[in-house]
């Protein structure tokens, strides 16, 4: 009994993505009768404010039956992000960062600032829209 339990909490396959704080962990799990599933699990660490830290997790459990589709429309949505925004991170920290890069371009060579500042500008535009 104890050889059971401990094959159904066994990972068969598992893959991690760390991406900044959040990690993703995607793991081949099987179910009591033998079969395969899969589980995705984002966890994000927090710090507290005495330099401690927790992490939050959520997980997702997919099964066979919906790979086809759950594919297709993660498929069709990152796709449609892509052609949408491309796949440059846009964010508010990179637009704060701009403000503070443009106004020291402005103390230097007036025609880079302004060369630098209408490209930026045409990105914040386009955003904008």
């Amino acid at each position: 009994m104890d050889t059971n339990d401990m094959m159904e909490k066994e990972e068969i396959f598992s893959k991690v993505l760390r991406a900044g704080r959040r990690t993703y962990f995607f793991d081949v799990r099987a179910t009591k009768a033998g079969d395969y599933y899969l589980t995705i699990t984002e966890s994000k660490k927090f710090t507290n404010d005495d330099g401690s830290y927790h992490y939050k997790k959520h997980k997702i459990y997919l099964y066979k039956e919906d790979f086809s589709e759950f594919r297709d429309i993660l498929n069709e949505m990152t796709d449609y992000i892509i052609d949408e925004k491309g796949d440059e991170v846009i964010s508010e920290r990179h637009q704060k960062d701009f403000k503070k890069d443009y106004e020291t371009n402005q103390s230097e060579e007036p025609v880079e600032a302004g060369h630098a500042s209408a490209e930026k500008f045409t990105d914040i535009d386009f955003d904008d829209i």
